[in-house]
């Protein structure tokens, strides 16, 4: 069993920026997909962005161009979000699984809250 833990969340201004961090109990491995998903009340929970163990990084199309995804040591994966819109105003979730689909975790969520 993998722990994944989530800090960074917040409540900012439209056009603010934040931070979220995931840090997994175990190193990424090669075969890992590491990733942000975000769910808005009422709505389903959707994918915002992903980095495999390789570094190679996906993003939703209404992310693309203000949030980033890397990686900068072996178990903790970071999200930085800017210029933060309404929509963006959601439980973002951290997600490990296998590009093989042998595992898969979650964490716990972290609120986002943007305000216009």
């Amino acid at each position: 069993q993998v722990q994944l833990v989530e800090s960074g969340g917040g409540l900012v201004q439209a056009g603010g920026t934040l931070r979220l961090s995931c840090t997994a109990s175990r190193s990424i491995f090669s075969a890992d997909i590491m990733g942000c998903y975000r769910q808005a009340p009422g709505k389903q929970r959707e994918l915002v962005a992903t980095i495999t163990g390789g570094g190679r990084t996906n993003y939703a199309g209404s992310v693309k161009g203000r949030f980033t995804i890397s990686r900068d040591n072996p178990n903790t994966v970071y999200l930085q979000m800017n210029n933060l819109k309404p929509e963006d105003t959601a439980v973002y979730y951290c997600n490990l699984k296998s590009q093989f689909g042998s595992y898969d975790y979650w964490g716990q969520g972290t609120q986002v809250t943007v305000s216009s």
